[in-house]
């Protein structure tokens, strides 16, 4: 059992730093990336020797991840702010309407006289939301709602006991809420907060400063943002004041790698870091942490100006269990149905899916006729890790329909696919690719046996992006299928690569498919 779980542990971190694991007693610190997964937008918060962050999931749920961790490396999922947005043909997948890359974006996380508050704001409904709970890692939250939805704002609590809202892009305003946070205060205008917060990165710009984030440190306000000048990379703008209104000085704080868009955190022993994200290919947005000292009232980032490989801190023991897992189906009494670690592609019908029909197993059943695996209702996700990782399931498909396809998907919108496909009375193994954005056929194989085993290889190293298709008849031997996806991250998803599982109807309802278990490596 000792060695069992020591070549556990050895696989979880050469999957964390992709490193052989002889090298592995050889790691003693921190390394950048913290996290190679899709952990983009994050907020952080630290209660006494407790860090809290939130990020963003767009259109998956539940939605807006809460993490914690006890070190700034080694993060855990505790909760999430909702489990459904709101219900619209958006979010539901309905009426051929979908909200891919849009969904809730960056949110504020703050805690505040014994209460926790995560804010966000939505396109795809036009509101800004709080949800604020007394107990972050087990609920329950309250939620408020509210129009307009102030784009990337930053959820502030002023000292006097006053509440606002800092938002915008490129010319950033400020808005007072109510004392709860759960609305604008009545009679309350916008004043613009900092007209050109842009400047200090340089012209022309080609993203206007947004992601605000606002900190109080010693009697000075510190207002972070990116901004990207044309033909030049992601940059932290960091403005200064002595007050909340200004005026506000602004300089360039980082600008290397790209890596930007975040804010700063402090240790109990009293070091800085500032949590920052790197736009890194098909696995998506990855979260950095660089250190802080401080020159002149300023925060200082970087080593030199510079993003350092590797941190003062503890290694990392990798992203499994923690953020991406292997699942069963099993499941021990009282335990949650769906392990964190999961979350359904936009809103899920949950009379469609269950893991009590079959003890073991996931089943889902089909209750629609769809056209596009892209439209299809309750996909179940979870996050591809870097630099390479590998993830696989087994599928008992004799209750599948004619018309019905199942299987193994990795999802973007040039996504790839392996499954079971009945058509014409029998059944195929198909592999689909959807790498010119839209879906075609690379191959079929006639199935004569119900249960099947496909799995999906990611490479990500250097920003290769390449993900292989592979099936299986025993789950021992496996022969590739179908080409090689060149994976891309693309702005219409605006999310890394996610392995799915997927059961859908293409000519009549009431078939199903039982997986029976997902493993990641």
């Amino acid at each position: 059992m000792i060695n069992l779980k020591r070549n556990a542990l050895f696989l979880a971190l050469s999957c964390a730093f992709g490193i052989a694991a002889p090298a592995i007693a050889q790691v003693k610190q921190a390394q950048n990336p913290i996290i190679f997964a899709d952990v983009p937008d994050m907020a952080m918060i630290r209660v006494g020797d407790t860090y809290y962050m939130s990020s963003t999931t767009m259109h998956m749920s539940p939605g807006v991840p809460i993490m914690k961790s006890k070190d700034l490396i080694n993060w855990h999922l505790i909760n999430y702010a909702y489990d459904t947005l709101a219900s619209k043909d958006e979010l539901n997948l309905t009426n051929g309407k979908s909200t891919y890359g849009r969904g809730s974006w960056a949110s504020s996380l703050r805690f505040h006289k014994g209460t926790y508050y995560v804010s966000t704001f939505a396109q795809t409904t036009g509101k800004t939301y709080v949800y604020s709970t007394r107990d972050i890692e087990k609920g329950p939250w309250k939620v408020a709602s509210f129009k307009p939805s102030f784009h990337d704002h930053s959820l502030f609590f002023e000292d006097d006991g006053r509440v606002y809202m800092v938002f915008g892009g490129g010319k950033l305003r400020i808005i007072e809420l109510t004392a709860d946070a759960s609305g604008v205060k009545p009679g309350a205008t916008e004043q613009v907060l900092i007209e050109n917060a842009s400047a200090p990165a340089g012209e022309p710009v080609g993203l206007p400063a947004e992601g605000s984030q606002l900190f109080k440190i010693n009697g000075s306000y510190y207002l972070f943002n990116i901004a990207w000048p044309k033909g030049g990379m992601r940059t932290v703008v960091i403005h200064k004041a002595k007050s909340l209104f200004g005026p506000y000085e602004g300089r360039v704080a980082l600008q290397d790698l790209g890596v930007a868009q975040g804010g700063l955190i402090d240790t109990p022993d009293g070091k800085w870091y500032s949590y920052l994200f790197r736009d890194f290919g098909a696995v998506g947005r990855i979260p950095y942490l660089v250190p802080v000292t401080w020159e002149a009232g300023w925060p200082v980032l970087g080593t030199a100006g510079k993003v350092p490989q590797t941190l003062p801190l503890p290694a990392s023991k990798g992203l499994i269990p923690s953020l991406v897992a292997s699942d069963d189906f099993s499941r021990r009494p009282g335990a949650p149905a769906l392990p964190l670690v999961w979350q359904w592609n936009h809103n899920p019908d949950n009379a469609l899916w269950s893991l009590n029909d079959r003890k073991g197993y996931l089943r889902l059943k089909t209750g629609r006729v769809d056209t596009s695996f892209s439209l299809a209702r309750n996909t179940l996700t979870q996050r591809t890790i870097g630099p390479t990782c590998s993830g696989a399931t087994a599928l008992d498909v004799s209750h599948l329909k004619e018309g019905d396809f199942a299987g193994l998907a990795l999802l973007q919108k040039r996504y790839g696919l392996v499954g079971v496909e009945y058509r014409n009375g029998a059944k195929a193994i198909v592999m689909v690719s959807a790498e010119s954005e839209r879906p075609v056929e690379m191959q079929r194989i006639s199935l004569a046996q119900n249960t099947v085993y496909f799995k999906a290889d990611c490479d990500f190293t250097e920003r290769k992006d390449i993900a292989n298709f592979y099936y299986s008849l025993d789950g021992k031997k496996w022969q590739p299928i179908g080409k090689p996806l060149k994976m891309a991250y693309t702005l219409p998803h605006f999310m890394g690569y996610r392995f799915g599982l997927f059961n859908y109807a293409t000519k009549s309802v009431g078939g199903y498919a039982d997986f029976d278990y997902f493993t990641i490596k």
